[in-house]
């Protein structure tokens, strides 16, 4: 006597097309990663800039003038000029005490771009999570 097997109904996952949406995903996180990652996180200021709310912690102020010179608003003598070193050793030093502390960039309206750019570069490496661009208030005539 011939019997025959029952079957049992067999659901499978059509896995195509989770396929070609992975590959999708895949092209873009591949191009849109290089243009996240690139430069400086630098929020440029607006027409007329908005004040930084007065904290309770001091905001630290890098500095750099017309020739290039670099200070910093902490350490023995502000108003004298320190080196790339001194400025990453006292802005880590710094963020060790307080981690809160916003740190901002002054740059003299005549210093070249490039110097205002290596200070922020510097403070990035000493680890500073985000910098603000000190400006004056624009007058109104």
């Amino acid at each position: 006597m011939y019997t025959r097997k029952r079957r049992r109904p067999v659901s499978e996952i059509n896995v195509v097309p989770y396929i070609d949406v992975m590959l999708v995903l895949l092209i873009i996180f591949m191009v849109t990663s290089p243009l996240v990652s690139q430069g400086v996180k630098v929020e440029l200021p607006k027409a007329s800039a908005e004040p930084i709310d007065q904290e309770e912690i001091p905001p630290l102020i890098a500095s750099v003038d017309v020739k290039g010179r670099y200070f910093l608003n902490v350490g023995e003598n502000e108003e004298a000029p320190i080196g790339a070193d001194e400025v990453a050793a006292l802005v880590q030093a710094q963020l060790q005490k307080q981690p809160d502390t916003p740190v901002v960039v002054k740059g003299d309206g005549q210093v070249a771009y490039d110097k205002v750019i290596q200070l922020m570069v510097l403070l990035q490496n000493a680890g500073v999570p985000s910098v603000g661009l000190m400006t004056d208030p624009v007058e109104s005539k």
